[in-house]
């Protein structure tokens, strides 16, 4: 499992045409937020927030708001299978993040055609919107372990996530917290990050496991602000391009979890929307600018 936490080697060197130096690339696969706040739009921000550039491939198109998911539209498997193929045959894709998968089929389709693919895996278990609709089947949490989990470097539960994935109720302690991260372990991702955001206290904490290694905490002051929508989908893929960019697993991890502690604290600088407005993506660049 270990070369499944090292970084893509060689991921930000080389030229895709002569005309100057290649630049690391990340692919989401996951699906599109119309609000632009999670989803494959959250994704691509924080690839480009973060130095890397951002490839995707779409597997449902949601007709959202930072209020409500009203529609849901899987796109058909083999338009799936296609954009993967097409990205990854041409595209030197460092590093791969995972997120809305709604059905079996879908988590098939993914699973088959990222067969070959050797680089790291951030799969993010998105299971429910932050407006409360279900965005993953109950039929697809089995297909998602079996096919996903033990192919992923890294798997970003939190914790109602990790509750669904082993069929009982959310962790209620830090100890619990690590229980089942680790239970999570044993279904085969080579790490486990046992998000904290919907735990309760003054200070969050996101927990790092791997097998065989004492626990690694990242922490951070609780920001009282309802704009988070999106945070899931902007961690996840803010591993990702740390790990396209060539970090460990570990620093990868710190590195994205300081930018969106920053991201949430800039977000209500932003007035978009009237329910759960998004995460600043680009808090640090537009500073700049003004």
């Amino acid at each position: 499992m270990a070369d499944r936490i090292a970084a893509a080697p060689g991921s930000t060197t080389g030229t895709a045409t002569g005309r100057g130096e290649a630049p690391a690339i990340a692919l989401t696969i996951a699906g599109s937020d119309s609000g632009g706040g999670a989803g494959i739009q959250a994704d691509l921000k924080t690839f480009s927030a973060l130095g890397v550039y951002g490839a995707s491939v779409i597997t449902a198109v949601t007709a959202q708001n930072t209020r409500t998911v009203t529609h849901i539209h899987d796109i058909p498997l083999d338009v799936v299978e296609g954009q993967i193929a097409a990205v990854l045959g041409d595209l030197d894709v460092a590093a791969i993040k995972i997120g809305m998968l709604s059905s079996p089929e879908i988590v098939e389709s993914v699973a088959r055609a990222l067969h070959g693919y050797a680089g790291p895996v951030v799969l993010d278990p998105v299971i429910v919107a932050k407006s409360g609709a279900k965005l993953l089947r109950d039929e697809a949490i089995a297909a998602l372990k079996e096919r996903l989990l033990p192919r992923a470097t890294v798997i970003t539960p939190n914790l109602p996530e990790a509750a669904a994935l082993l069929d009982c109720a959310p962790a209620g302690d830090p100890e619990e917290v690590e229980r089942q991260g680790r239970a999570l372990l044993a279904l085969g991702p080579a790490a486990v990050l046992m998000k904290g955001g919907h735990a309760e206290g003054e200070v969050c904490t996101d927990l790092l496991l791997v097998a065989g290694q004492p626990a690694l905490a990242f922490t951070a002051d609780r920001l009282d602000t309802r704009n988070t929508h999106g945070t899931g989908c902007t961690l996840s893929s803010a591993i990702a391009a740390g790990l396209a960019s060539g970090l460990s697993l570990s620093r990868a991890v710190g590195q994205a979890h300081d930018w969106l502690h920053g991201a949430i604290r800039a977000a209500d600088r932003l007035a978009v929307g009237s329910g759960h407005g998004p995460v600043h993506h680009f808090h640090r660049l537009w500073e700049g600018l003004r």
